[in-house]
């Protein structure tokens, strides 16, 4: 799996983060994993057309005792399996990258 991953994060900031992700409910069902809406404008020609039958598309966000982790994956949260969940288009990647990279330094966690 592809992915973009900071570590060496603080405790505090830890859970600073954890408690930003679940005031937004971002949350899944799975504990320690969010979702991060992609923005439609941002969608393939093929998740757009898809967007009615499988979408709101997203990328997951994974957090650990010390790290947090983009999935460069695109999922879809009506359905598992489609030919609309691909990796990342370029700027997917670069958009949903920076929108992390933001989302930390907001939330005053170094980089």
């Amino acid at each position: 799996m592809r992915s973009f991953m900071i570590d060496e994060i603080t405790p505090d900031d830890m859970e600073k983060l954890e408690n930003w992700l679940k005031e937004q409910e971002l949350g899944s069902s799975i504990d320690h994993l969010y979702h991060f809406n992609i923005p439609v404008r941002l969608l393939s020609p093929l998740q757009q057309e898809h967007a009615e039958t499988c979408g709101p598309f997203y990328m997951a966000v994974e957090t650990g005792r010390d790290w947090v982790r983009l999935e460069l994956l695109v999922r879809a949260k009506k359905i598992l399996r489609c030919a609309c969940i691909a990796y990342a288009t370029g700027e997917q990647q670069q958009h949903m990258v920076g929108y992390l990279e933001n989302l930390l330094t907001d939330l005053r966690i170094p980089l």
